[in-house]
Parts: C-alpha cells; sequence; structure tokens
C-alpha cells in the first residue's frame, strides 16, 4: 500500500447507549400492555443515547485537547502530544525535519512558547521536543494499553490539520498490526513502521504528531501517515490512516528523555546495504547486497556483496520494501533463514538477526 505522510501544513459509550435502551423499553412494557408503547420507548430511546455519544465526545475533548500542541518549524507545521510534566512533547521525526528549534502553541490556543529538539528517530518517525517554558493548563497526555487497542473500538483524532489548531476528527479502529512503509520524498523518513492502528477518523496534512485518543481519553497512538491512491494521482484515501501505537511511542520517547537518544531499538536488522535488482521482464526481483560488513548478522552468515536476497524467512522478498516490513516484525536476535542467489545457484544460511 503506497502512503503518504500526514503531515506538515499546506486536524457513550456502546455499553451506556444500551442500558439507557433497556431501561426505556422496560417502562414501556410495563405501561399498562399499551401495544405502541415498546415502539415509542425504543425511539425515545435513539436520541437519548445520541446524546449519551455527545456527552462522552465531549467530555474526551476537554480531558485531551489541552494535551496537544500545534508545532511550527521554518517550514512546516505539524501537531504535539504533551508527554510529561516537565514540557517533553512527542512528535512526529517528519514534523521536525532538520530543524533544531520550534514554536509551540496549545491547541487551547494562547501565546506559542519557543521548544528545542532533544532527539529525533526517524527509524520509528518519532522524535521529542523540550518546551522552554510551559504554559499555564497545558497538561501530560495520559497514554493507553496498546494491547487492549481492537478493532471497532471510537477513537478522536487531535491536532492541527491544514493549519487549523485543535481540530478533533471522528472514525473507529479499523484495523492493528499493520505494516507500513513510509516515503522519502517530500521530507519523508522512509520508515518502515511495524504495529500501525489503522483508524477511519480523518488524518489530513497537519495531523502529524498528534493524538489519536479512545473514550476513555486515553492517547493510543500518534497519527503519522495516512493512505494513498494512485487512481487519484496520488492524494489521500479517504478514511484509511495509520498511527504508530502507544507501547511504542513510550518505549522511544523515555529512552530519549532518559538517554538523549534511543539505546535499544527492539528492531532487527540484517546489517546490509541493498537495492532493489530487476529481472528480465523488469519487475523486482529481490535485493542485491552492496554492502556487508564482516561485522554485521548478514556478513557473519556468509552472505557477500553480489548476492541477491529472494527470501526472508517463510517471506519472498522482491524489494528493499518488502525486506524492511518482513523485518519489522522480528527482533534482534531472532535466527532466521535468509535465500539468496549467487552466481546463479540459489542457496541458504541461517542468520541471527542484529539491531537497528
Amino acid at each position: 500500500m503506497d502512503v503518504s505522510r500526514a503531515r506538515r501544513m499546506l486536524l457513550p459509550s456502546a455499553a451506556g447507549a444500551c442500558a439507557v435502551a433497556l431501561i426505556a423499553v422496560t417502562g414501556g412494557c410495563s405501561a399498562g400492555g399499551d401495544a405502541s408503547g415498546p415502539e415509542r420507548s425504543t425511539q425515545a430511546a435513539a436520541p437519548l443515547a445520541a446524546n449519551d455519544l455527545e456527552d462522552d465526545y465531549r467530555a474526551v475533548i476537554k480531558n485531551v485537547l489541552p494535551s496537544v500542541v500545534q508545532i511550527e518549524a521554518a517550514n512546516s507545521l505539524g501537531s504535539g502530544v504533551v508527554y510529561d510534566g516537565k514540557g517533553h512533547v512527542v512528535t512526529n521525526a517528519h514534523v521536525v525535519g532538520q530543524e533544531k528549534s520550534f514554536k509551540v502553541t496549545a491547541a487551547t490556543g494562547g501565546q506559542p512558547v519557543t521548544a528545542r529538539l532533544v532527539s529525533s528517530y526517524p527509524e520509528q518517525d518519532l522524535a521529542v521536543l523540550k518546551l522552554d517554558s510551559v504554559p499555564q493548563g497545558l497538561k501530560a497526555a495520559r497514554f493507553g494499553d496498546s494491547a487492549t487497542v481492537d478493532m471497532g473500538h471510537i477513537v478522536l483524532a487531535m491536532g492541527s490539520p491544514l493549519g487549523l489548531s485543535g481540530s478533533v476528527t471522528q472514525g473507529i479502529v479499523s484495523a492493528t498490526g499493520r505494516t507500513v512503509s513510509e516515503g522519502q520524498t517530500g521530507g519523508g523518513t522512509g520508515a518502515t513502521i511495524a504495529n500501525m492502528v489503522q483508524t477511519s477518523a480523518a488524518i489530513n496534512p497537519g495531523n502529524s504528531g498528534g493524538a489519536l485518543v479512545n473514550l476513555d481519553s486515553e492517547v493510543i497512538g500518534i497519527p503519522t501517515l495516512a493512505a494513498t491512491d494512485p487512481e487519484l494521482g496520488g492524494g489521500s484515501a479517504a478514511g484509511i490512516g495509520f498511527a504508530i501505537p502507544a507501547s511504542m511511542v513510550r518505549t522511544v520517547a523515555d529512552q530519549i528523555i532518559r538517554n538523549g537518544k534511543v539505546t535499544d531499538s527492539g528492531r532487527a536488522a540484517l546489517g546490509i546495504t541493498g537495492r532493489t535488482v530487476l529481472n528480465d521482464a523488469y519487475e523486482p526481483a529481490g535485493v542485491a547486497v552492496v554492502e556487508a560488513p564482516a561485522d554485521g548478522a548478514a556478513g557473519k552468515a556468509g552472505l557477500k556483496p553480489g548476492d541477491v536476497i529472494t527470501r526472508l524467512g517463510g517471506t519472498d522478498i522482491t524489494t528493499i520494501t518488502s525486506l524492511s516490513e518482513a523485518l519489522a516484525s522480528m527482533r534482534p536476535g531472532d535466527e532466521v533463514t535468509v535465500g539468496y542467489v549467487r552466481g546463479g545457484a540459489t542457496k541458504s544460511t541461517t542468520v541471527t538477526l542484529g539491531e537497528i
């Protein structure tokens, strides 16, 4: 799937609804046997349930919006989430780009404050900023448990789409566990990110780095990508957006805040520099090894420059992107069989994966 960054500028509980309906129907049935009673009560329950859901939305927005900010760089605009009470803000690496200083404005309004980059981790498209001063009313977000996120959960996306600070869109979790590759054009990091949350909530340029929130007012992800439709000339496909899960956000942000950089990525690496090669029909046919340092995972297993990798574990490899996506689901230290072609002969070797 092609994806584009939802980035820079030019944003009743079900149980509650059922409870309201049940009480209303029960009341109607006890009103003297009028056959039209239950029907009238059910009709009355619908707006009550809608009102409950609307109240839930308003409560979530009130709770979370003070934790969302707009991030302005010299040539870009994006969103961020307040990570702690010390003024750390987490956002996407592609929002900050190569810049080191920023203007940050609370989604609820007020004067902008300056911020500096603590560190960026393009491999996971995440970065952490530090506010020079924490505006009154700004508060740290509460991050949820990624393991509990499931299809059908109602979510809100908060950020600054197209520079409209403090905007909120609504949708559901469409899927979990997606592996998505980001392009490198237009300032993209080229990251391949695993376990992303797919959502139908609108994700537009400027939403990147903002908050994807559940109805418990918990941030469950950082909106990062929107799918593109080649038939629309590469324009965003409506209702298909992706967010980095809260678990990965915490893993990266905690390391950056504690150490100034990511010291344990948890991401597997083959330890090569490679490029996609084509067959005689000009179709992608594998990844040619350009460099394989002797002390790297592939080098230790005997892979050499000129080898063409065609399989990793149970996955056929045709492009450098497919290789990155296959590695994204693995962990450092995993042993995997690598199929490759050398001098026209098909071979295989077992590689103990390293770490990015």
